[in-house]
């Protein structure tokens, strides 16, 4: 199908259309292409009329021009009216030239407008020449202008089918804007299949639509395949740009470099991408305050950066800016939007805080601290409480000893100063202090090339005031000799009144004295010796007694101070040997060292000399001495002396000659360290006593109860009887092992039960048949059998020769039949092998069981039909295994094995 025009029946009009198209084919001979646009008969000014694809005769055009000042041609080839246009009857058209100017090509292009009522008189005439040509079922391009004005119906283009030279055609659309949303925007005409739309469209909402064409038959035949028709929708530029934020804030600080950005700002358009409707252009329209220009806009990007370095907060500190963007690349005719743009300066720290004043005067009264005495103010033009505000004060000289300190008020931000150490009128009555400031933040240099500090003078005055004593210096000594006898006098401590500087009209009390060896006189304040001084004693450090003296005035001001008295030393110490045991571990030792001690000085100590005291030549036989060093000797033992303990007296002397005897305990001993000697009862022959603790007494007795509480159980269970006989239960052999023997023993060999249980049944009934099993050692074999089952009978016990077999007994109550054991012959056969168990149980070195004492195990299974496993022992009686031809599959290796024996 291709578009056919509808069809009239004017006169002439296929001529005069043929001369026509001559005229502006001759015309048009050098053109590169002529472009149709279908207009309305009114055009209003800066209206878009269509758009022409000028990259198709020319891609590297960089001037275009149109020959008609009614209509202006842009870079993507729209097509807008200058002034409002009036079309006639007749066509009307204009040329858009193409050039390069830098290599001078050139190119035209026709453009012809026709009304919308022409273009249909021109389509019906055009009908029988169409008829003549092959029409195809093809989808053909079509398209609207959105908000276009009408008239509605506004024909699209006609749809038509080649079938339709031999059948009748119906044609009918389906799909959006059809049946579909937007609803009714499309209709075709049945019997034409003109298409035709009923309203505007907003390109906004609808892009483009696709619809499908049907033509049919009237009895439903469908000669054609669905036909998909695309109408797009031409874009107007009807929507304007809109910036993204109607107020923009931006901070920006002050002094900042040219060219520093600031922001950006960005704006949208609804109207088709990558066209002159979107193309937007960013410019400022307006600054408050209105000079200096100090910030440009780029009209692409958005971007808002500074021209001028000159940005002074102190002077301006907002900016506002008014700015436009408008789209159509900025051209006059485009949609344009404004919106507000505020730029903050933040403040930098450009400017040093100043005293108001260069000098202070301030007074104080001496012996005064923690007191304010002057307040100095500052100024500073940078921005209200921040750090490049706020102010650090410091004190620059006159406070070498500390008297005073400056602090900053942190809502006054003057600064503070303060005594915080007492001022001494006597010894200064004027004190000068240079003070500077600086701002807590650094000061910006680029800003200000001016030092960073304001200096001040402050002058304190220190007034006098009438004081009390004055301790001066608050520790003073004297030299008193230990052992001075009591009521020997000295200097003591001395204070005086800082005024006159005379220590007259003070009285002293003594505060402290650790051990009351002085008094001290109340009007004078010297000491006397109330009791013995002793340098050695234990309240004595380095040789000082301290004690604490009061010094009151008259007024009753006090001071407070401390006297040292410096004893000196007298030699009345002698040396001795604090170790007074000594062990010499024989085998790996010959010596000891023994070292002496002096509690004198030392000018009344070391070095000292070391003999042997005693009036016997046995100890200067077996003991010698040699001195090491100044304090120390060393003892030896010579001619081999037994092992043993010793006495041996030794003589110490310092340098002075003052000597004591010390009697050491020597010990000769068997042992590689004295740790081992101390342990040892006899040193001589090194025997060692064993110490359990309390834990290993425990486990011992432990060990003994449990042992009585076995031996309590097996004696019960032997001897015991019972009226009632005792059924065991079904679980009891689920538990227990069912079939056990002890194959070809040894006879120095005894073999352990896992647990048996003696029986009585009836008063005259003494036999015992083991439920449990018993082991019997005769040389032989053994034989033990489990009895499973409710209720049991023990039927046979048989010990004939080497062969006893306790066998198991089914059936109801529980009865003794044939058993040729008596209870004593039983209790004789046991008791012995239950007492050797015993003794074993307690044999292993954990105190275990042995590795043969009584073990359980768990249920095996039904026992065989074979009997005990002994039978296949080595045995002298060959009768009795007529079993072994009908054993079980598992037994049968096992009884060959065991035969071949």
């Amino acid at each position: 199908m291709e578009a056919a025009r509808p069809s009239g029946s004017w006169n002439g009009a296929l001529c005069r259309l043929l001369l026509l198209t001559l005229a502006i084919l001759i015309f048009a001979s050098d053109a590169c292409k002529n472009v149709t646009l279908h207009v309305p008969s009114k055009l209003d000014a800066e209206k878009l009329v269509g758009r022409v694809n000028l990259k198709e005769c020319f891609t590297a055009a960089n001037l275009i021009h149109s020959s008609d000042p009614d209509f202006q041609i842009l870079e993507d080839g729209s097509v807008y009216t200058t002034n409002t246009i009036l079309l006639s009857s007749e066509k009307r058209s204009f040329t858009i030239l193409l050039s390069n100017t830098e290599n001078q090509e050139k190119k035209k292009i026709f453009v012809f407008l026709e009304h919308q009522t022409k273009v249909l008189k021109k389509r019906h005439t055009k009908e029988k020449v169409l008829r003549r040509a092959k029409r195809r079922w093809a989808p053909i391009p079509c398209s609207m202008l959105e908000n276009s004005l009408g008239p509605f119906p506004l024909f699209l283009q006609q749809v038509q089918s080649d079938t339709a030279q031999n059948y009748t055609i119906y044609y009918s659309i389906r799909g959006p804007g059809v049946d579909q949303e937007p609803r009714n925007l499309f209709y075709v005409e049945r019997d034409t299949g003109n298409l035709y739309c009923t309203r505007p469209v907003d390109r906004e909402q609808y892009e483009s639509f696709e619809i499908i064409a049907f033509a049919t038959t009237p009895d439903g035949y469908t000669p054609e395949l669905p036909l998909p028709l695309i109408i797009k929708i031409e874009d107007e530029n009807d929507n304007y740009p809109i910036f993204t934020e109607e107020t923009y804030t931006f901070t920006i600080f002050e002094n900042c470099r040219v060219g520093t950005t600031v922001g950006q700002v960005c704006a949208t358009d609804k109207d088709e991408p990558d066209t002159m409707h979107t193309r937007l252009k960013y410019s400022i329209i307006g600054q408050v305050p209105p000079s200096p220009t100090l910030f440009s806009m780029h009209p692409t990007t958005g971007v808002i950066t500074t021209t001028s370095s000159q940005l002074d907060r102190e002077l301006i500190d907002k900016y506002q800016l008014k700015i436009k963007v408008q789209d159509m690349d900025g051209q006059y005719f485009g949609l344009q939007t404004t919106s507000t743009c505020i730029i903050n300066t933040d403040d930098v720290n450009d400017h040093l805080p100043t005293f108001t004043r260069t000098s202070y005067v301030t007074s104080v009264e001496e012996n005064t601290v923690d007191v304010e005495i002057l307040r100095v103010t500052v100024e500073d033009k940078d921005l209200v409480n921040t750090a490049n505000w706020r102010a650090n004060y410091t004190i620059l000289k006159g406070n070498e000893n500390g008297n005073f300190k400056i602090v900053t008020d942190a809502k006054t931000n003057e600064g503070v100063l303060c005594v915080v150490k007492p001022l001494n009128y006597e010894e200064k009555q004027q004190m000068i202090l240079q003070i500077g400031v600086v701002n807590e933040a650094p000061f910006s240099r680029e800003a200000s090339p001016r030092s960073a500090m304001s200096t001040a003078t402050v002058t304190v005055n220190v007034e006098d005031q009438d004081e009390g004593p004055e301790c001066n210096p608050p520790i003073q000594t004297v030299r008193m000799k230990e052992n001075a006898e009591v009521g020997t006098t000295s200097n003591g401590y001395k204070a005086y009144d800082p005024e006159t500087r005379s220590s007259s009209g003070i009285r002293y009390k003594k505060l402290t004295d650790p051990t009351g060896w002085v008094t001290i006189d109340e009007n004078t304040g010297s000491i006397k010796v109330f009791r013995s001084l002793d340098r050695e004693a234990e309240t004595i450090k380095n040789g000082i007694y301290n004690i604490t003296v009061l010094a009151s005035d008259q007024g009753g001001r006090t001071c407070t101070g401390t006297l040292g008295i410096i004893l000196q030393d007298v030699n009345d110490n002698s040396p001795f040997i604090p170790k007074k045991t000594v062990i010499i571990c024989k085998p790996t030792m010959s010596s000891a060292e023994i070292v002496a001690v002096d509690p004198d000085e030392p000018i009344h100590g070391p070095p000292f000399d070391f003999s042997l005291e005693s009036s016997t030549s046995e100890v200067q036989r077996m003991w010698r001495l040699k001195a090491i060093n100044d304090t120390a000797a060393r003892l030896s033992y010579q001619n081999d002396p037994p092992f043993g303990s010793y006495v041996v007296p030794i003589t110490v002397r310092d340098r002075l000659g003052m000597s004591s005897v010390t009697s050491l305990d020597v010990t000769l001993c068997d042992c590689i360290t004295e740790n081992d000697c101390t342990h040892r009862v006899d040193p001589r022959i090194g025997g060692g006593g064993v110490q359990l603790g309390k834990w290993a007494i425990l486990a011992i007795l432990l060990g003994i109860a449990l042992l009585f509480c076995i031996l309590f159980t097996l004696v019960c269970g032997a001897s015991g009887t019972s009226k009632q006989p005792k059924v065991i239960p079904d679980d009891l052999a689920q538990q227990n092992l069912i079939v056990s023997n002890t194959e070809a023993p040894g006879d120095d060999k005894v073999y352990s039960a896992n647990g048996f249980t003696t029986q009585t049944v009836g008063a005259s009934a003494q036999g015992v048949c083991g439920t449990v099993g018993s082991g019997i050692k005769n040389g032989g074999q053994e034989t033990i059998e489990m009895v499973k089952g409710g209720h049991q009978t023990s039927e046979s016990c048989r010990g004939a020769g080497h062969h006893h077999t306790l066998d198991s007994c089914r059936g109801g109550h529980t009865e003794v039949d044939n058993c040729r054991y008596t209870y004593s012959e039983w209790h004789s056969f046991t008791q012995p092998r239950l007492g050797e168990k015993v003794y074993l149980c307690n044999q292993d070195e954990n105190h275990k069981h042995a590795q043969d004492y009584v073990l359980t195990y768990n249920y095996e299974g039904r026992g065989s039909v074979a009997g005990s496993v002994g039978c296949c022992s080595e045995r002298q009686e060959e009768d009795g295994l007529e079993f072994l031809d009908n054993l079980e599959p598992k037994f049968r290796t096992l009884a060959e094995a065991c035969m071949k024996r």
